[in-house]
């Protein structure tokens, strides 16, 4: 089954290839044959940016949305009225927002709005489920928020949510600690790992080891949402999806899978954001080295590209410390 998903999106890129960089009109089998199981599989080129491009409309013309609707707005995406039986659509357009800001957008200017319309999207299917929109209603607020999402089953509307808001909040981080949505971010995440740990190869795991790397450490965060900045919290996540027995002595399951070293994101955000802030900086060599070394596959075209990429640049400033 790998392997016909594989050919399938080989063809479909080579099919469209032919077109132009120009994005293709695409039907919405086509666009769902974009996907290799949780991944986008499109090249990283201008063209696979046209494939996402064409993606992103299918979707939207699937889901009929209007030109008129503003998708960075998340009160008029909530109230745009979607057949519960497109949620997956609904799921697969937010992670397509969020994967094209990503990648092929750079700087606030660009990225920003692409970010909210996936973070509109994201909460439209969090809202579809009844269930989710019916708890938060009645307890309101943040609490009513978290609540709802501990018992929410969709692991893909709350990942890419999750994915989305905070790269929003990377934008304005203090804002982001004041409106307190780091507490909110980290009860998603860890309802995504206790749901379907392996999904997009164990990304909970890379999730939660980047957001304890990444919170601030200041006082003033510690006390107002009580926690901060954990990088032996961030080095336990990170375990599970790298092979590096000398860093992590204590760990009996790492990594849980030898798929992990397949994708490259996991490597690359443990050198990234625990292996360079602890300025442990001969293991970061070596294990963005790593990355380099290894083809990137058919597997993860896109992804594994960019993170080649990265860790070329990444590699540069490790070396200036060495």
């Amino acid at each position: 089954m790998r392997k016909l998903w594989i050919i399938l999106c080989l063809l479909l890129m080579s099919t469209l290839a032919g077109l132009g960089v120009q994005a293709a009109t695409m039907t919405l089998d086509e666009a769902l044959a974009v996907f290799h199981g949780d991944d986008v599989c499109v090249p990283y080129s201008d063209q696979g940016k046209a494939q996402l491009e064409a993606v992103i409309e299918a979707f939207r013309v699937a889901l009929a949305v209007p030109p008129s609707l503003d998708e960075t707005d998340q009160d008029a995406v909530s109230k745009f009225a979607v057949d519960v039986a497109n949620k997956n659509i609904v799921n697969k357009l937010c992670q397509c927002y969020y994967t094209y800001a990503d990648v092929f957008l750079t700087g606030k200017d660009q990225q920003l709005p692409v970010y909210k319309k996936g973070k509109a999207w994201g909460f439209k299917s969090l809202r579809m489920n009844p269930d989710f929109a019916a708890t938060w209603d009645r307890i309101g607020g943040r609490d009513g928020f978290m609540t709802a999402v501990k018992a929410e089953t969709d692991v893909a509307a709350l990942y890419w949510t999750n994915s989305n808001w905070l790269r929003i909040a990377e934008f304005d981080i203090p804002g982001a600690v004041l409106g307190h949505i780091p507490e909110q971010s980290l009860v998603i995440a860890d309802r995504t790992l206790e749901l379907q740990p392996d999904y997009i190869c164990y990304g909970s795991y890379r999730s939660l080891g980047t957001f304890w790397a990444k919170l601030p450490g200041d006082a003033f965060t510690r006390a107002l949402i009580g926690m901060g900045q954990d990088l032996q919290k961030s080095l336990d996540y990170f375990c599970k999806v790298v092979s590096d027995p000398g860093l992590c002595p204590n760990c009996t399951d790492c990594p849980l899978d030898p798929s992990v070293n397949e994708y490259f994101e996991n490597r690359l955000f443990f050198a990234q954001y625990y292996l360079m802030e602890e300025s442990l900086w001969q293991n970061a060599k070596r294990v963005l080295e790593s990355i380099l070394a290894d083809p990137i596959g058919t597997k993860y075209p896109l992804y594994n590209a960019v993170d080649q990429e990265k860790a070329r640049t990444l590699l540069d400033e490790v070396n200036k410390h060495l």
